[in-house]
């Protein structure tokens, strides 16, 4: 029987694949936590941990009529962004993939009420939110495979639960140790273009509203609890601050780890930092020892 081993909520924010030189210029001569966090997570986590697979939720992946998993044997080459050319070029990646459980959770999509495709043609495009993470977490890593599952532009809150739940299901029916990464920011809304270089420092007074810097920080302290219930009863409000992909990386993480019902505490592997006006942060939840869905309250959604 598989199971979930841990799980995350990551920025992918282009400036991490910046040198560091660039990045202190960019921020009053800091460096972002960002980076350091990712290479913190690397060596506490991803080079300690029994795992098999990395299903990234990639947010910066929108598809329109269905949800998509790559289900190729293995992914190689390199990325050049089509945002951010002058910063993502070139960046070589090579892992494989993982056909066996994409086509799980495919399958698993109908009896959850949605709609899920398993795509293993090899142009099909990849994006900075898995490459950047793979950067930091995978390289060097061989045996290790890596799926990333698509966010659906037209999917609501409980579509996104419903393949979250898809995704549980498949991995708690095969032979895999999974980590889930839900790879997007918190409130995502960038300054215009004409302010935006004045805002590239990571100190939250960019953040792009007080109310939406308030929404952030109350979720995070709901996550270092272990409350997703209220992250979850709250989502119509989050979503006035605009969280990035509608929230949908999130949402699909805590649908395959229990939503309401799960009880993860968050621990912070970075600070809370703006970019261009939006929420960043590393959080990642540990599995409890009596297992994610620890505590007796219904499911939300």
């Amino acid at each position: 029987m598989g199971e979930v081993v841990g799980a995350g909520l990551l920025a992918h924010v282009p400036t991490i694949m910046l040198p560091e030189a660039t990045r202190r210029e960019l921020n009053h001569g800091e460096d972002s936590t960002l980076v350091a966090g990712l290479e913190r997570l690397r060596t506490d986590v991803f080079d300690t941990l029994d795992y098999d697979t990395v299903v990234v939720l990639d947010s910066h992946w929108a598809t329109t009529v269905e949800y998509v998993v790559t289900a190729q044997d293995r992914r190689a080459g390199l990325f050049t962004s089509e945002e951010l050319p002058r910063g993502m070029c070139r960046i070589p990646y090579d892992f494989p993939g993982d056909p066996e459980l994409a086509a799980a959770i495919a399958e698993r999509a109908g009896p959850n009420g949605t709609w899920i495709t398993p795509i293993d043609d090899q142009y099909l495009p990849i994006f900075y939110a898995t490459v950047n993470l793979w950067h930091f977490l995978g390289r060097g890593l061989p045996d290790k495979r890596w799926i990333s599952l698509s966010v659906c532009q037209t999917a609501t809150t409980e579509d996104n639960l419903r393949v979250g739940r898809a995704i549980g299901e498949a991995v708690a029916a095969s032979d895999r140790k999974v980590l889930l990464l839900a790879s997007g920011a918190m409130s995502h809304t960038f300054w215009p273009l004409q302010v935006i270089r004045d805002h590239e420092a990571a100190g939250v007074e960019h953040i792009f509203t007080p109310e939406a810097y308030a929404a952030d920080v109350e979720r995070m302290d709901w996550f270092a609890a272990g409350d997703h219930a209220r992250v979850l009863d709250t989502m119509p409000d989050f979503l006035r601050h605009r969280p990035e992909a509608r929230f949908a990386h999130y949402l699909m993480m805590i649908g395959a780890l229990g939503e309401g019902r799960c009880a993860a505490p968050g621990r912070r592997f970075s600070e809370y930092e703006n970019s261009v006006g939006t929420g960043q942060v590393h959080i990642w939840f540990d599995r409890p020892a009596a297992g994610w869905t620890a505590r007796s309250a219904a499911p939300t959604g």
